[in-house]
């Protein structure tokens, strides 16, 4: 939202009320008080009829200072504020000098400066990251009697902002208007399902706005040095956080605002979908499902769309019995094939669904001012939506979700949630203006729960389209309504990235893209995009997604793709235990991994899967790959080439090829099992080791999310040593780019295709490989 024009004036509908004096500092128990006025103060007379702008600053965390700004106090505080986790241990330190008061958490600090013009430095190990001056924080009145808060902090000529959110524009918010406010738009507009008011520099530090409402960012678009930020009232919130590294400050944040989620190892497998208006019924779902059996295709959930209800009635959360008479039945037989079964669902009571009188006369439905259920059109006929904070709302919901957990349904996908009215009145009485974005929080909030008290906590997982601060907790979150283009491919990779920058772990998109039918060149592309990812999921609009509808070459990259998912699963299931303590996404920006390569700040077509692995889709029907390698030597996993870096590459790659690299100095831990994704990861596990420059390390988890063994290698002039912490089981270790061993202690060995192949023997704990002949 932008009040200036240009440089010099104001927009001739507002008045902005900037600070521009200190007039006082207080110092709290852990914290301090500024006093600001919009005008230098030189005599008694100047302290009548003047605004003044209240900003504390605290310490509520290691590494992290909030700043709350007040103009009025005495506005009625209305819900709902999202959840923020303070650490009250943490002591902050406060220093006063004549001309500074400095409070310091950690290693971060915030100096107010009390002479000069107005000026707030933010510093981390001393060095100023970004700094508000000047009428930066202000007060603004508009003509129409609205009142703002704004601020604004500078950005340094080389830095680069990214996440807000899931955003499908470039990756660099730089230059961009970002309005959180969440919106079902499709993935090719500046609209998001997913809006976060959070944003990450890569000057190795974040910003957290803790409003839930629509916040309006202009990232070095109103005035091109500074990123603003505003919200309609009398209070701005905000927490800058600092780190050593960009991934430091996204560990930070989701400290603050919750961890991501361990999903079950079972949803890292291949999700097959009806689609969503095609025609399904049993049969036609156990046609599929055999069909790809018999192609050797594995497949491990299988997904419900909409029509397993009956049209104009969702949600009544009942089985159309006359597509799928004996549903529990049904769905015991899927399961009798492995599957495990997912289904549709949104936060909306349609009219004619037998639940809607029910619903109206508890209460369990958003109503209008006058005590009428609000209601609309749109979706679905007369549809109310559910009030989620009505507790006894949530309880009669999760008894329908029970319900179905009971028959055998396994997981829910949690459409929708964006399009929340605020011409409404909640049960609890929260703000309709707040409650637009953070309604989808206590949506799947409401679902995860029952998944973990019915399925326990390893076993909840759900496929959620909208999101905000916080919902990082109850993964997964899919991209939303993608074309089937190569640059709707694109947009949906960036959309994922700046999602995993905004503390989401973890992050999945229809392969093929959702609206109309994809070539099939489109389709193998983005399956081997697809299974590269976080969570893997065949879905449509219109048509079919089974690959053979397209071509027998299809079916060939789905197998393939899926096989070598479910083989590297040992790695990506340890990534997935990292993003629950840590945060970080599996799929991540390359500057996420390469902060200090000024190319990897750029790049939105690429991407690291966990920390080892780059992954690069081709986005083109000629099948050529553009893209960036950092320093170092890298490795094809799927070919064995050795790929040198520091420069771009173009290559050309048929359907069953894609640049899968993995990072040198790198243990990449492969499993023995490729037709499911749970299995006992440590059992005939084989380590790969790529280009060991002095010390590498790895660890196994189990399905459950217990750290099973750990591997390290040490690397010398003349040995290679790899201790194991239980060798219990049968394990190999593929040595790549070495050829040269005189003997080998612990271990058989082979050399084959220029790598040693080590056979340890069974308990062993260390094996040492001498090196030349």
């Amino acid at each position: 939202m932008k009040f200036s024009d240009g440089q010099w004036l104001t927009r001739q509908e507002y008045t902005i009320i900037g600070a521009v004096q200190v007039h006082e500092i207080i110092q709290g128990e852990a914290s301090m008080t500024v006093l600001a006025s919009p005008k230098p103060i030189v005599d008694r007379y100047g302290q009548l009829d003047t605004p003044l702008l209240e900003i504390t600053f605290s310490a509520p965390r290691r590494e992290m200072i909030r700043v709350q700004i007040d103009h009025h106090k005495g506005g009625r505080k209305r819900g709902p504020v999202f959840t923020t986790k303070h650490d009250h241990k943490h002591q902050a330190s406060f220093t006063e000098t004549e001309t500074t008061a400095i409070l310091t958490s950690g290693d971060l600090s915030v100096t107010v400066h009390k002479e000069g013009d107005w000026l707030i430095t933010f510093s981390y190990q001393g060095k100023t990251i970004t700094s508000s001056g000047s009428k930066s924080i202000a007060h603004i009145l508009a003509q129409d009697g609205k009142a703002y808060m704004r601020e604004q902090l500078s950005l340094q000529p080389d830095e680069m902002i990214y996440a807000l959110g899931e955003r499908f524009t470039p990756l660099i918010r730089n230059g961009q208007v970002v309005d959180i406010w969440n919106k079902d738009g499709g993935t090719n507009t500046e609209q998001s399902y997913k809006n976060v008011p959070f944003y990450l520099s890569n000057k190795g530090y974040g910003v957290f706005v803790n409003h839930p409402e629509w916040v309006s960012f202009e990232v070095g678009s109103e005035s091109v040095s500074k990123s603003q930020f505003s919200v309609e009232g009398h209070r701005l919130d905000y927490y800058v956080m600092a780190g050593p590294s960009m991934k430091k400050v996204i560990e930070s944040y989701t400290d603050l605002t919750g961890k991501p989620a361990l999903p079950p190892a079972w949803s890292f497998g291949l999700w097959l979908s009806t689609s969503f208006t095609t025609n399904y019924d049993e049969a036609t779902v156990t046609q599929f499902i055999d069909g790809m059996n018999e192609r050797d295709l594995p497949v491990h959930v299988f997904h419900f769309d909409c029509f397993w209800m009956k049209e104009f009635e969702w949600c009544n959360f009942e089985w159309d019995r006359r597509v799928f008479p004996e549903p529990e039945k049904m769905l015991q037989r899927l399961k009798e094939k492995g599957l495990k079964l997912s289904v549709w669902i949104n936060p909306y009571i349609a009219q004619r669904s037998p639940l809607f009188q029910e619903a109206a006369a508890n209460g369990y439905l958003l109503k209008k001012e006058n005590g009428d259920v609000w209601q609309w059109d749109l979706w679905q006929p007369g549809m109310g939506v559910v009030d989620f904070t009505n507790p006894d709302a949530r309880i009669w919901y999760q008894d329908h979700l029970r319900r179905l957990l009971e028959m055998g349904v396994d997981c829910f996908k949690t459409d929708f949630g964006e399009r929340i009215p605020t011409d409404v009145v909640y049960h609890d009485g929260s703000d309709p203006e707040k409650m637009h974005n953070y309604y989808t929080f206590l949506y799947n909030q409401t679902v995860f729960d029952v998944l973990k008290q019915v399925k326990g906590n390893h076993e909840a997982v759900l496929f959620a389209r909208s999101a905000t601060a916080g919902s990082q907790q109850f993964p997964v979150h899919w991209g939303g309504d993608c074309a089937a283009t190569y640059s709707s491919m694109a947009e949906s990779l960036r959309g994922g990235l700046s999602l995993g920058m905004s503390g989401f772990g973890y992050w999945s998109h229809d392969i093929g893209g959702f609206e109309s039918q994809s070539t099939a060149d489109l389709y193998k592309r983005w399956t081997a995009f697809g299974l590269l990812s976080s969570h893997s999921r065949l879905h449509g609009n219109k048509s079919y997604r089974v690959p053979w509808v397209y071509d027998e070459e299809a079916t060939d990259v789905l197998r393939q793709f899926t096989k070598w998912k479910c083989r590297l699963m040992p790695y990506l299931y340890a990534k997935a235990c990292e993003a629950r303590t840590t945060g970080l996404p599996l799929m991540r920006a390359m500057v996420l991994e390469f902060q200090d390569d000024p190319t990897c700040a750029f790049l939105d077509r690429q991407y690291m899967l966990g920390d080892q692995l780059l992954v690069a889709p081709i986005f083109n029907e000629e099948g050529l790959a553009h893209y960036y390698v950092p320093d170092g030597r890298w490795t094809n996993l799927l070919t064995g080439k050795a790929v040198e870096g520091g420069s771009w590459k173009k290559e050309h790659h048929d359907h069953l090829s894609i640049p899968l690299l993995v990072r040198p100095n790198s243990i990449v831990p492969i499993g023995s099992v490729d037709d499911r994704p749970d299995y006992d990861y440590t059992d005939n596990v084989a380590f790969h080791v790529f280009a060991l420059e002095n010390y590498a390390t790895t660890s196994i988890y189990t399905v459950e999310g217990e750290e099973a063994l750990t591997l390290s290698a040490t690397r010398s002039t003349t040995t290679v040593t790899f201790d194991i912490s239980d060798g219990s089981k049968p394990w190999t270790v593929h040595l790549h780019d070495v050829t040269e061993v005189s003997s080998v202690e612990g271990a058989d060995f082979e050399i084959s295709d220029g790598s040693v192949i080590l056979h340890p023997i069974l308990d062993v704990k260390q094996v040492v490989v001498h090196l030349g002949v």
